[in-house]
């Protein structure tokens, strides 16, 4: 995907406060209408979370920020890609964004709704709730014709007051999946195609075994949404992951390296459930390596 390289020059209007609009996040979902209105709000702080080759050219929100899950924003020193840091790290990353404890923060990226879910659920599990997604991300909200600058490099303000309070049980490794594995009461679902899935088609990292952990379901990130990168309604969230978990409400999401299982966290948590979701850090980029061995079957039945 991509954008024209030349920014719009249009200027979004400035608000003197943010009590005028009303900052009250009603889920974690918002839509571009409610962000258009904030744009420039003391107390509102836009976070672009795009990744890779879904960086969408090199135009932002105006005043969008970069959350770099390619950077300062992973552990580096993990195996897995895309690893949650530390909580101090963690810390001092988001505090060089600038985001303030009180802050009012919106994630998005420019594929839709892909990496963006990664940022939202990461600040959850660091303690932060006052976080929302962007339905649709960058190409809904040029779609509805609102201003785009150039992209940042980096933020250059100053420094916020952020600290991390981490929450257990958000972020889960190996040995919690494989428990939720043999629990009838949990259910552990796999974002990612089911080719990938049924191992029929290669895994994009090199290395990587193909096919699935036994008695995982797959539920493709993209099937959560509809045209143009929204997400679906909550009552049709709820029935997919009905259909495929019956009424199991303890939920484990992974993917290739925890990204687009985060997608699968917010479609749930739109979808009405509460504690109880959790999703897997080092996903399949730590699963499918050949050792240590973990259990791999192939094919496209699961459960």
């Amino acid at each position: 995907m991509g954008f024209s390289a030349v920014a719009l020059e249009v200027r979004v209007p400035a608000f003197e406060s943010a009590v005028s609009v009303g900052l009250g996040l009603t889920g974690p979902l918002v839509g571009v209408d409610w962000v258009a209105e904030r744009v420039g709000v003391e107390g509102v702080v836009v976070l672009d979370a795009s990744v890779g080759a879904y960086r969408g050219g090199s135009v932002r929100i105006p005043g969008a920020r970069p959350f770099d899950l390619d950077g300062d924003l992973s552990d580096h020193a993990a195996a897995a890609p895309h690893t949650m840091p530390g909580a101090d790290a963690f810390t001092d990353a988001v505090r060089a964004l600038g985001v303030e404890d009180t802050d009012t923060v919106v994630v998005y990226d420019a594929a839709g709704i892909y990496s963006s879910a990664r940022a939202w659920w990461m600040l959850r599990a660091m303690g932060f709730d006052r976080v929302a997604v962007l339905d649709g991300g960058l190409p809904a909200w040029i779609v509805a014709g609102l201003p785009v600058e150039e992209r940042a490099a980096a933020y250059e303000g100053p420094r916020g007051s952020f600290t991390a309070r981490p929450r257990d049980g958000l972020l889960v490794d190996a040995d919690a999946v494989a428990r939720a594995l043999a629990d009838p009461g949990a259910a552990v679902l796999d974002a990612r195609t089911r080719e990938r899935f049924a191992g029929t088609a290669p895994e994009p990292r090199p290395g990587l075994r193909g096919g699935h952990m036994p008695g995982a379901l797959n539920l493709p990130f993209g099937e959560l949404q509809q045209g143009g990168g929204l997400m679906r309604p909550a009552g049709e969230l709820r029935a997919a992951f009905r259909e495929l978990a019956g009424d199991r409400e303890r939920l484990y999401f992974s993917c290739g390296s925890g990204v687009t299982a985060c997608v699968l966290a917010l479609g749930a948590t739109l979808a009405g459930y509460g504690e109880g979701l959790a999703v897997y850090d080092g996903s399949w980029s730590e699963w499918g390596v050949p050792a240590p061995h973990r259990p791999v079957v192939t094919g496209a039945a699961g459960g």
